[in-house]
């Protein structure tokens, strides 16, 4: 796709959030079940379901996806769909691309041991490998506009509230 095609594309749409903003607001949605495994639970994807499960290093096997795994993954996800969407309205030409996310968790966190240390991922970050001839500074644009409009790392950088509660009976 090339910038003039992704622009009309998208030009109905930023049309319709300006005169309507209410429309802008998606629902999105995941769903999950618990399965005949102790601790694991079987997420839908689009593919497949994938059945999360405890890291090894909170008592897991390795043999189940890791659930802070899976949300690099989403993450790389948005920011590789986000890059490539930039870097198309950029005019940037990219032959290839490899990006890698990292992040550590402190088990300590997660196991109540102890409640100085934070539960959840920290230091995450992506490095893109990239084959191209653009160069560095609309490479630097690039990263940063992949860094504003990625809704998964926007996510992480600003948290949302999240709520978990039974479902009516």
């Amino acid at each position: 796709m090339d910038a003039a095609t992704l622009r009309e594309l998208q030009k109905p749409l930023k049309q319709q959030y300006r005169d309507d903003p209410a429309t802008a607001r998606t629902p999105i949605e995941a769903v999950a079940s618990f399965e005949a495994k102790p601790v694991t639970a079987s997420v839908q994807t689009w593919a497949e379901p994938i059945r999360a499960g405890l890291h090894p290093a909170t008592g897991g096997d390795g043999s189940d996806a890791c659930s802070g795994d899976m949300l690099l993954q989403a993450l790389l996800g948005c920011a590789g769909v986000t890059m490539r969407s930039v870097a198309t309205a950029m005019g940037i030409d990219i032959a290839s691309a490899e990006l890698r996310a990292t992040g550590i968790f402190d088990a300590r966190g997660t196991l109540g041991v102890s409640r100085e240390v934070p539960v959840g991922v920290q230091e995450v970050g992506i490095v893109a490998e990239l084959q191209t001839d653009a160069d560095d500074a609309t490479l630097a644009k690039l990263a940063e506009l992949t860094e504003r409009y990625c809704v998964v790392g926007q996510s992480l950088a600003q948290v949302p509230s999240i709520t978990v509660r039974r479902a009516a009976p």
